[in-house]
């Protein structure tokens, strides 16, 4: 989902289907000035990448009617992943006004805030770093009616954004909800090998 306030209506963008497949990459952030004393330290989270494959079949989806009332297939769903890629026409329009009228500084678009929701565990800020459709077939009127799009997402995280931001937030929330599954995973295995063997005792660091 994104928040846009300037276009609320476009803010969720459900999956027709779970995608098969899910692949994450993390990259650690290490300290890199090369001392022994920071071979270890951290400098913050890890940079997080998610590449999807999700698929739409408009034989699937409610009637959405175009303007004219002829079926737009599945152009509706694909535009709402599209426009996350595009600054909103109306700010480029009103920056060339102000270009237009001898302003010096024109600050550039900024994007909504883009909101991966994968089950109740996995509520991430995230960018559109990379998308590309494959549309499998169309109407007579070359609606695509079959589509898979391929996403590549890159997870924001709070040394990302302000922290007056739901997406700091979040980004806090997702980290927080990890070292507690961490944890319980953790104490979940020191019970069962302290079930299997008395003797044994977990080894910490």
């Amino acid at each position: 989902m994104s928040f846009d306030p300037g276009n609320p209506a476009a803010g969720v963008i459900a999956f027709q289907y779970n995608p098969a497949q899910l692949r994450r990459t993390l990259a650690p952030q290490y300290a890199t000035d090369g001392a022994a004393s920071e071979t270890l330290r951290i400098t913050g989270p890890p940079r997080e990448s998610i590449a999807l494959d999700a698929e739409f079949d408009a034989a699937d989806q409610p009637g959405q009617p175009g303007v004219t009332g002829v079926g737009v297939g599945l152009h509706p769903q694909l535009a709402a992943l599209e426009v996350l890629l595009y600054p909103k026409a109306a700010t480029v329009l009103r920056n060339a006004v102000l270009s237009r009228l001898g302003v010096i500084e024109v600050l550039a678009p900024e994007a909504p805030l883009t909101v991966l929701v994968w089950g109740t565990k996995r509520v991430v800020p995230v960018r559109l770093t990379g998308f590309s459709v494959s549309e499998d077939a169309h109407d007579l009127d070359l609606n695509p009616t079959l589509a898979t799009v391929s996403l590549s997402l890159d997870v924001l995280t709070y040394q990302d954004l302000p922290a007056t931001s739901l997406g700091y937030g979040l980004s806090v929330a997702y980290q927080l909800a990890k070292e507690a599954m961490a944890t319980a995973g953790g104490v979940a295995a020191a019970s069962r090998l302290a079930a299997l063997s008395p003797s044994l005792r977990p080894l910490t660091g």
